[in-house]
């Protein structure tokens, strides 16, 4: 922030001038330290540009990417394994980074931690760039004195998110694109196609066949009511948006989510995947399981699997071992629970939570390549039913009407 300033120096002569400061009681600090006494400072109200303006509202503000993320924990990890002063590293990265949002972000935790904060504390702030997991992790690795391994953990899992949101896109690329394609073939038809030929059937008077007639009534509805349809969308949109995110909402569309045929069990293989690695940091770094499984159910994604982990703590809370928790969660299968029991067992529930997050990781790599796969046989065999009732739709009057004529000759 910018201050303007009036105060008298070690000579009584009055000064006035302007700082930047981030508070006027660091401005007051400064104008100090130069030998001035500090008679008036206030903060100066400066001009905001459009395009700053467009970038404060939170529709055209520009995210921290989860790459940024990953760039700022391995340089984090570095300079923290080397000794550097925490603030001294936190200043530097804020200066220098190439992202002025996440620049942004880091200039204010640096001042959090200036006055005191705690590093997680100061990370807690701004919870729309750092989750609950990345601010449990940064709160063990500093009760621990194991701040730069936190880091290094938090960059694996961010690698790992990146690798798996990269592949589902991939995947998704090619079904996405016939989609759209088929869907636009489908406004060019109805919008330039068939009416050409409904103005040459009502010009010959001809008796249309009843699929003819359905895609000419669609064809005029769209065409005359393009704009009410277009409205409706627009509604239903906004308002299952508003629905979902309501606690129920997102309960139920998050469970029917992981049905959806072909990708629901794919995004469940994601989750759980997530959860086991996630979990398996936390135990690693010395949290309380308890603690872990609220931290990692409050980072998952999906609501209903983070409710089955809510509910596999409460188990544990009365009592019950982790192995009896994810056997009634359902969500493991039997060799899962016996890598858990094993763990359990020896005492190493975290490395065999990596194993299961391996194996998972497998599968979903296997259901990637998959993926595509899966769903082009279902669209091939869409696109050819659209192509049939389209085909039959116009060419069926067209040859009623010629076998018609060669009856007449």
């Amino acid at each position: 922030m910018q201050f303007s300033y009036r105060g008298k120096d070690s000579k009584g002569i009055l000064q006035r001038g302007s700082l930047a400061a981030t508070n006027a009681d660091a401005a007051a600090s400064e104008l100090l330290r130069q030998g001035i006494t500090p008679l008036a400072i206030e903060e100066q109200q400066q001009t905001v540009s459009l395009s700053d303006r467009f970038e404060r509202i939170p529709l055209f503000r520009r995210k921290v990417t989860l790459d940024e993320k990953i760039v700022f924990c391995r340089q984090m990890y570095a300079l923290t394994k080397a000794g550097i002063p925490l603030i001294r590293t936190m200043r530097g990265l804020a200066e220098t980074t190439r992202s002025k949002e996440l620049g942004e972000v880091l200039e204010d935790v640096t001042d959090r931690l200036e006055s005191g904060a705690n590093m997680a504390t100061a990370f807690q702030a701004h919870p729309g760039v750092f989750s609950d997991l990345f601010v449990a992790m940064i709160h063990v690795g500093e009760n621990t004195g194991m701040l730069d391994d936190a880091f290094k953990r938090l960059s694996e899992i961010l690698e790992l998110e990146r690798d798996t949101k990269r592949r589902l896109k991939q995947a998704m690329r090619y079904p996405m694109f016939v989609v759209v394609a088929l869907f636009a073939a489908l406004m060019v038809v109805n919008f330039l196609v068939i009416p050409k030929f409904s103005a040459v059937f009502d010009k010959l008077g001809a008796d249309l066949p009843f699929l003819t007639q359905v895609l000419v009534g669609t064809s005029n509805f769209l065409i005359n009511y393009w704009y009410v349809m277009l409205f409706a969308v627009a509604i239903t949109i906004v308002l299952l948006r508003q629905w979902v995110q309501t606690d129920q909402g997102r309960l139920t569309w998050d469970r029917y989510k992981l049905k959806i045929p072909i990708i629901g069990p794919l995004l469940e293989l994601i989750t759980l995947s997530r959860f086991s690695r996630n979990f398996a940091s936390m135990l690693s770094a010395g949290m309380p399981v308890t603690h872990a499984l609220s931290v990692v159910s409050d980072a998952t994604d999906n609501a209903w699997i983070a409710q089955h982990i809510r509910e596999m703590r409460h188990g544990i809370e009365r009592g019950e071992s982790l192995l009896r928790t994810a056997r009634n969660s359902g969500m493991f299968t039997p060799l899962i629970l016996q890598m858990i029991a094993v763990g359990e067992e020896t005492g190493s529930v975290d490395d065999m939570l990596n194993n299961v997050a391996d194996f998972y990781d497998e599968d979903v790599d296997f259901g990637l390549k998959r993926l595509a796969e899966s769903i082009e046989p279902i669209l091939i065999v869409a696109m050819g039913i659209l192509v049939l009732i389209l085909a039959l739709g116009v060419f069926l009057p067209i040859w009623d009407l010629g076998a018609a004529a060669m009856g007449r000759g």
